[in-house]
């Protein structure tokens, strides 16, 4: 990430795959990552999917996906599925690979996990291998909105403005859930393609 953000020691709260896209949350506080990517805070993770096949036309494979799947032995926690139309976005560089006889189409899933590979081993599993991936926001659970990547492009990035920061530091203000953890720093939000490791993608 060092070539796109010239700013020392900040690390991605919910990594992407290398071939993945889209939002990523950056921080100096190892608490606020912690916080951001432990499930049993349950933050929603939006992506937007392309995938091999007609979804709309297997409401059986998105039921599988909201119930949960068996993947590499463990059970995925529901989700929420559900098809979209093309949301119009800039060809993929490199683009990905597509097949004349066989039709895409996109899903917008959300999780409250983050597994490596999980969204791709879960379409998979459905029969419509995921073909470009992309994180379009991360709900904080506060009530408001979620944040969105917001016609960040690829390789771009920006400082979270205030209310943005003032939200983050309140996830890690003293809860019954959590006594032990205590305010921290906020961070900033950037998009594009990310290093490596795992989050979701």
């Amino acid at each position: 990430m060092a070539e796109f953000i010239p700013i020392p020691q900040v690390y991605a709260a919910g990594r992407l795959d290398a071939d993945s896209e889209g939002l990523l949350l950056l921080t100096s506080n190892g608490r606020l990552q912690q916080r951001l990517t432990d499930p049993r805070f349950g933050h929603w993770r939006r992506y937007w999917v392309q995938v091999e096949g007609e979804a709309a036309a297997h409401p059986e494979a998105l039921e599988l996906l909201r119930s949960g799947l068996l993947i590499q032995g463990q059970r995925t926690l529901p989700a929420r599925a559900q098809p979209i139309s093309d949301p119009g976005l800039p060809e993929r560089t490199p683009p990905i690979r597509q097949r004349a006889a066989i039709p895409t189409s996109w899903l917008q899933l959300e999780l409250q996990e983050g597994r490596n590979r999980q969204v791709r081993r879960m379409t998979a599993a459905v029969n419509l291998p995921t073909l470009r991936l992309l994180r379009v926001a991360i709900d904080l659970m506060d009530g408001a909105a979620p944040l969105e990547l917001n016609g960040l492009a690829a390789g771009q990035w920006r400082e979270v403005d205030g209310a943005e920061s003032q939200r983050l530091e309140q996830l890690l203000k003293p809860s019954r859930a959590m006594r032990k953890i205590s305010p921290g720093r906020g961070g900033r939000a950037g998009g594009g393609k990310s290093g490596r490791g795992a989050g979701g993608g």
